[in-house]
């Protein structure tokens, strides 16, 4: 696996803009902050913080190809919203070309949209990627607080948040999500 975050700096920076370099520096600084609290291994989410985006800025014709040319399973509502395949894609890319271990590629695959029975490091990621320091939306420095609580409440609540925006702007609804949401709701003891 490679492990050198200066060598893998440079190359995300060759693949993704600027505004998504530091987007994805300040993911990869909330998982080591993340990282004491749940008890989970920060060189591993530091990699996973910052190459998850890899392939989030790929043209939308070099994604179908690559998923295509790869065999990257995909779902009918993730084929309505192909950009959503970035987070597999770059999995994809972090297995073969970086060596980073199945976990790890799982929890870039997945860092959109969530799934059932998601592992710490994956639920680290995956709200990392919601509450870094560049998100500025409302309600933004409320749910890197919950994060800090409760991480289960606080993906509960971004996903809830997700599904009511999407509702509004009639836009497909990502069933790992629905099933992400629904798992925590009835595996989390602290939840209720």
């Amino acid at each position: 696996m490679i492990t050198d975050i200066e060598y893998l700096k440079n190359e995300l920076r060759n693949e993704v803009t600027e505004k998504r370099y530091i987007h994805s520096l300040g993911v990869m600084k909330m998982c080591e902050k993340l990282a004491p609290k749940y008890n989970v291994d920060s060189e591993r989410l530091r990699l996973v913080g910052l190459m998850h985006d890899l392939a989030k800025d790929m043209e939308k014709d070099k994604k179908i190809k690559y998923i295509l040319d790869n065999n990257i399973p995909f779902s009918e509502t993730e084929k309505a919203n192909i950009e959503i395949m970035h987070g597999k894609i770059a999995g994809h890319i972090c297995k073969v070309k970086y060596k980073f271990d199945e976990e790890m590629c799982r929890a870039i695959s997945c860092h959109t949209t969530g799934k059932e029975n998601m592992t710490m490091l994956e639920k680290i990621l995956f709200i990392a990627d919601k509450i870094d320091e560049t998100r500025k939306y409302s309600s933004a420095e409320e749910l890197r607080d919950l994060a800090f609580q409760n991480i289960d409440k606080a993906i509960i609540e971004n996903i809830n948040h997700a599904i009511n925006k999407n509702i509004d702007d009639n836009k497909v609804i990502i069933e790992e999500s629905i099933k992400a949401r629904n798992f925590l709701l009835i595996n989390s003891k602290d939840i209720i």
